[in-house]
């Protein structure tokens, strides 16, 4: 499936600037997601990646611009209005975008079932019979079906990290956050999860990702944002930005990112 570049993006940011005391982290970013684009974000360490996805998702306020989902300002009331939104209308918000961090985050005392089944009885208020099927049809889906009585101490990181991407994808979220989703894993168990994602960009799922995973950026990607000090330095088709980096800060990233993998 193509996204749908054509129609009114699901996200919009514009102007977004984020401060932690003087240290301004982001700086001025612009950024666009169609409906069913998988935009991936790389960037060094302390580049703005993991707080623009935590501003996206109402984690941690903004200091200016705006951030709309489907023309809806996330954090506040009102572009630039400084007026914080209540956390009710945070959590009904934040319930339409999903979002995978690098550690699992499971409740160590729920089955995979009930981790996956629990935001949709507490958050979209459904029946636990239903719950538990929706949970056991996503389980199924990222390859689960054997292991949703199991509790994660008795899962690999792999797979507790697809509990994880079940878990948010059963709330169909409109748009689905990935936040190095993959770093915390031994590198053979990798593959399984992004095999994952990939299955979920084919269904047409939206979804913005950070990653250093360039294999995957290259192949599952429709546009990749080179984040560099707090700003969008480069954005483009995936082979084009990987493949023809146009500022030498972008060929030393991605030359340290290949002596990493090799």
């Amino acid at each position: 499936m193509t996204a749908g570049r054509d129609a009114a993006p699901v996200l919009s940011v514009r102007g977004l600037i984020k401060r932690f005391g003087t240290t301004t982290v982001l700086d001025g970013v612009d950024l666009d997601v169609a409906r069913g684009e998988v935009l991936v974000v790389i960037g060094a360490s302390g580049s703005g990646k993991t707080t623009l996805l935590r501003c996206v998702n109402a984690l941690v306020p903004y200091d200016a611009g705006s951030i709309t989902l489907e023309g809806t300002e996330i954090g506040y009331t009102a572009p630039n209005s400084g007026v914080r939104r209540g956390d009710r209308a945070l959590a009904r918000l934040r319930a339409d975008i999903g979002m995978v961090f690098q550690m699992f985050n499971l409740f160590p005392h729920l089955t995979a079932r009930q981790n996956v089944a629990l935001g949709l009885r507490v958050t979209r208020g459904m029946p636990r019979r239903e719950a538990e099927a929706r949970a056991e049809h996503w389980l199924a889906r990222v390859g689960l079906a054997d292991k949703m009585d199991n509790l994660p101490s008795a899962l690999s990181g792999g797979q507790q990290q697809r509990v994880g991407i079940a878990r948010a994808v059963a709330m169909e979220p409109k748009l689905l956050l990935l936040d190095e989703i993959t770093s915390a894993l031994d590198p053979e168990l990798v593959g399984e999860v992004l095999d994952v994602v990939r299955g979920l960009a084919r269904d047409g799922m939206t979804m913005l990702m950070v990653t250093h995973e360039m294999g995957f950026a290259r192949d599952a990607g429709h546009r990749v944002v080179f984040m560099d000090a707090g700003r969008i330095a480069e954005e483009g088709p995936p082979r084009e930005v990987l493949g023809h980096p146009r500022s030498e800060r972008l060929r030393r990233f991605l030359r340290r990112i290949e002596l990493r993998t090799e």
